[in-house]
């Protein structure tokens, strides 16, 4: 980083991971993986002159700096590409690992730098987030750190601590969108979660949801959803016109995956009082490829307390007509993708009347989502 600032130039910064290295370890030992990395090592050393310094953070991770490139950022970064690719064709070179041939790939992250000083520990988590973003585009390939990654890594960990504050300060709330029939008669609703922040106020479950599954939080949110759902059907049931009324409640992936699922469905049952037979819990089709004898138990059990299940999104996810065969499905639900443009398109109408043929054939309820007009 001094070099750079006396000299005005540009030096690159290369973090080298290697591609399931670990598959080396547990398949032919660490003798063997220690062999790989020294033999890397040594190819590193033959193939970079002066100008490059070469190093080994820990485990299967290298790191190189470029400290001779162009003082021109376009330049410089073509330098380093170049640098990058010498090393992708080096490494992929066959290893003889103690009488035994393997073939090799790494993930490798470049971010320049020039006189402007950053920390250091910035530099390295540019370099690594380049390396993930490598390793997420297929592996053995290069990438350069964008400044908008940096924008968006930082705008996500801002969201994940939001999120934490926002099941402790109970900031969600729950819409209810109606469901009806060819009559227009409301038969029941759909819950919608929404998430009331203090300072940017509504945000886009399109925005959290994803991360809170990634981080595991989906499943106190979603153990409160579906009190908050209980409660009030109890609370409706109390009501002449809303009593006959059903309430569809999303179930993750990750939620529903809990060893604790059903208890939790049913501890939110009995604790509201509410009429099991109402409630419809929504799942999509990618659970169902996850782990069918697991699913199937847990949808039984609840079955028989009453508790209804429907496919959400239906012909998106891993569609397979043997899980409608298998499992207790009260009803298919056609995504609005297929729904949206049926007017128009004679594609979408074929997708939806065969939808509905199906379910009718099979006794099953079928609903369209994103119906908007008459």
């Amino acid at each position: 980083m001094q070099d750079a600032q006396n000299r005005q130039q540009q030096v690159g910064l290369l973090l080298i991971d290697l591609d399931y290295f670990k598959h080396v370890n547990d398949t032919l030992g660490h003798t063997a993986g220690d062999h790989l990395l020294v033999t890397l090592g040594q190819r590193f050393q033959n193939c970079f002159d002066e100008h490059i310094t070469v190093a080994r953070l820990g485990g299967d991770e290298f790191v190189i700096i470029a400290s001779d490139l162009s003082h021109e950022p376009t330049l410089a970064a073509n330098q380093a590409e170049r640098l990058a690719q010498k090393i992708v064709s080096n490494l992929t070179r066959e290893y003889n690992l103690d009488g035994l041939t393997y073939n090799s790939s790494a993930s490798i992250g470049v971010t320049l730098f020039n006189s402007e000083i950053l920390p250091k520990d910035d530099l390295l988590k540019q370099a690594d987030m380049a390396m993930y973003k490598a390793k997420y585009a297929g592996r053995n390939g290069v990438q350069f750190f964008d400044p908008q990654m940096q924008v968006a890594v930082s705008s996500r960990a801002t969201i994940i601590s939001d999120l934490y504050s926002a099941i402790q300060g109970q900031q969600f709330v729950l819409f209810y969108q109606k469901q009806v029939d060819h009559l227009e008669q409301c038969i029941g609703v759909e819950v919608l979660l929404r998430w009331i922040h203090p300072e940017k106020g509504m945000v886009s479950p399109l925005q959290f949801i994803p991360l809170a599954e990634e981080t595991g939080l989906i499943v106190p949110i979603g153990e409160w959803v579906l009190q908050e759902a209980c409660e009030t059907l109890a609370k409706w049931s109390l009501e002449s016109e809303k009593q006959h009324l059903s309430i569809a409640v999303n179930i993750s992936v990750v939620q529903f995956s809990k060893d604790n699922f059903v208890q939790t469905v049913l501890y939110a049952l009995e604790t509201s009082g509410a009429n099991p037979q109402l409630l419809k819990l929504e799942i999509t089709e990618t659970l169902l490829a996850n782990n069918i004898p697991d699913v199937k138990a847990k949808m039984k059990e609840l079955q028989q307390h009453g508790v209804t299940f429907s496919i959400d999104d239906f012909g998106t996810g891993y569609s397979s007509l043997s899980y409608l065969k298998q499992l207790p499905i009260n009803q298919l639900k056609i995504d609005q993708g297929f729904v949206r443009d049926i007017i128009n398109s004679s594609n979408d109408r074929a997708i939806a009347q065969a939808v509905i043929t199906l379910a009718d054939s099979m006794e099953l309820q079928v609903i369209a989502e994103g119906v908007e007009t008459e």
